[in-house]
C-alpha cells in the first residue's frame, strides 16, 4: 500500500516545533513564572550578564500557559508555589503537550525538603534549585539547560525533514488525501484496544506517516507505471521497505518505528517481503500497520474499483485471513472495532494524561461517516 495525499501546510506529526531563536543571534527566550515581580526582577538581573536572553513573565500558572500557546520558549523558570497552582502541576501540564514535552523547566523555591524536589522532578522538572540562589550556579544551570535544548532542536529538525520527505512521497503517489493520517489514527486505535504502551502508540502514529518513506527511491516509471509490474520492477518496488529503514535508521528517536517500515508487507504464512517472516516473528506493530493499510486501501475509490463498503472491506480482510496472509486475532479485533461504537470501546483504555490521543481517536467518528456510500477521491496507483 502506498503513502498518499498532498503536501499540506500543517504541523509535521511526531515532530516538535523547533525554535528559530538561537539562529537569530539570541541565546534563549526564557519564561519566568513567579507571583512576585521583585523575584522575577532579581532573576533577570542575575541572568542578564550571562547571555543575550529575552524574558517573558507571568505571575500565575494560567498566565504562563497562555504565553506558551502563543510563543516559542526555550526555558521555563518557575516558582514552586504559584497563586493558582502547584509548580509540579504546571510542569505536568506543560510536558503533556507534544510541542513542549522536551521543553526544559527549572523549579526554584525557598521551601526546604527533599520531598518537594522529588515531586518536582517526577512532574517533569529538569532542574531544582533552593533559595538563596547563587548567581553563578543559576547561570551555569541555565546555560546547561539551553545547551541541551539546542541539541534537541537540532535533532528535531532532522526528524522534521524525514516527516516532510514522507509527505513528499505522499504527493508523488497521490491516490487519496489524508491516507497517512487515517493509517496513523486507525493503528493507534487498534493499539489502544490491545493495551499497548504509550511509546508503542507513538511508534504506530509515526509509522502511519513513515511506513512508505522508502518509495522516495522508487523510479516514477515503476511507482506510477502499469498496474501489473514485471518481475524485475516488482523486485525494485519491494526494496522500498529496506530503503525506508535505511533512511530512518540514523535517527535514534525513530528506532521503534523501524520494524513497522521494514516489515509491514510481511505475511502471516511467510510469503511476504522483504524477509519472509511468518506468524509472530513479524513485529506486532508491523502487523497492526499492514491491517489498517489494507483496510484503508479497500475503502478508497480507485480508477479500477469503487470504494468498498465497510461490510465488503471486512469480508476481504477475512478472506485474506483464510488465505493465511494476515494475523487472524488482530483482524478479528480490528473488525470488532469497526463500528460506530469504536470510540466508546476504546475510551476507557485511553491514558488520561495524554489528551492528544483522545483527540486523535475522536477523529475516527468523522472517518466512519465517510466509509459507507461516500468513498474517497478517485485515485490511481500500483498496489504495493
Amino acid at each position: 500500500m502506498q503513502a498518499v495525499g498532498t503536501v499540506q501546510s500543517k504541523p509535521i506529526p511526531g515532530a516538535l516545533a523547533a525554535t528559530p531563536w538561537l539562529e537569530a543571534g539570541k541565546t534563549g527566550k526564557l519564561l519566568l513564572i513567579d507571583a512576585h515581580e521583585i523575584n522575577r526582577r532579581l532573576l533577570k538581573g542575575m541572568l542578564r550578564s550571562a547571555g543575550n536572553y529575552e524574558f517573558l513573565e507571568a505571575a500565575s500558572g494560567a498566565a504562563a500557559l497562555r504565553i506558551l500557546e502563543q510563543n516559542s520558549i526555550d526555558l521555563i523558570i518557575v516558582d514552586l508555589m504559584l497563586p493558582d497552582m502547584f509548580g509540579p502541576d504546571l510542569c505536568r501540564r506543560v510536558k503533556a503537550s507534544p510541542c513542549n514535552s522536551l521543553l526544559p523547566i527549572l523549579i526554584i523555591t525557598n521551601t526546604q525538603g527533599v520531598e518537594h524536589e522529588v515531586l518536582g522532578i517526577e512532574a517533569g522538572a529538569d532542574e531544582y534549585l533552593v533559595k538563596p540562589l547563587h548567581p553563578s550556579v543559576l547561570r551555569a544551570r541555565v546555560r546547561a539547560l539551553l545547551r541541551n535544548k539546542s541539541a534537541i532542536d537540532s535533532l528535531d529538525q532532522a526528524e522534521t525533514i524525514l516527516f516532510a520527505l514522507a509527505q513528499a512521497v505522499e504527493a508523488r503517489d497521490s491516490y487519496t488525501a489524508e491516507h497517512c493520517q487515517r493509517l496513523a489514527t486507525y493503528s493507534v486505535a487498534l493499539g489502544v484496544a490491545l493495551g499497548l504502551s504509550r511509546p508503542e502508540l507513538v511508534a504506530l502514529y509515526r509509522g502511519g506517516f513513515l511506513h512508505d518513506i522508502g518509495k522516495v527511491s522508487i523510479p516514477d516509471s515503476i511507482l506510477h507505471g502499469q498496474q501489473h509490474l514485471t518481475p524485475e520492477e516488482w523486485r525494485i518496488m519491494q526494496q522500498h521497505t529496506i530503503r525506508g529503514e535505511e533512511i530512518c535508521r540514523p535517527m535514534k528517536s525513530l528506532a521503534p518505528v523501524l520494524p513497522i517500515i521494514r516489515s509491514h508487507h510481511e505475511k502471516w504464512d511467510g510469503s511476504g517481503y522483504p524477509d519472509g517472516l511468518a506468524g509472530e516473528n513479524i513485529p506486532l506493530l508491523a502487523r497492526i500497520m499492514q491491517i489498517v493499510d489494507i483496510f484503508d486501501a479497500l475503502i478508497t475509490e480507485r480508477t479500477y474499483k469503487p470504494a468498498f463498503s465497510l461490510e465488503k472491506a471486512t469480508t476481504v480482510l477475512e478472506e485474506e485471513v483464510a488465505k493465511g496472509w494476515r494475523d487472524p486475532e488482530l483482524v478479528s479485533l480490528f473488525i470488532s472495532l469497526l463500528n460506530r461504537n469504536m470510540l466508546e470501546s476504546t475510551a476507557s483504555l485511553i491514558d488520561p494524561d495524554w489528551p492528544e490521543l483522545s483527540t486523535m481517536l475522536r477523529s475516527l467518528q468523522n472517518m466512519h461517516a465517510q466509509i459507507e456510500g461516500i468513498g474517497h477521491p478517485v485515485i490511481e496507483t500500483v498496489p504495493g
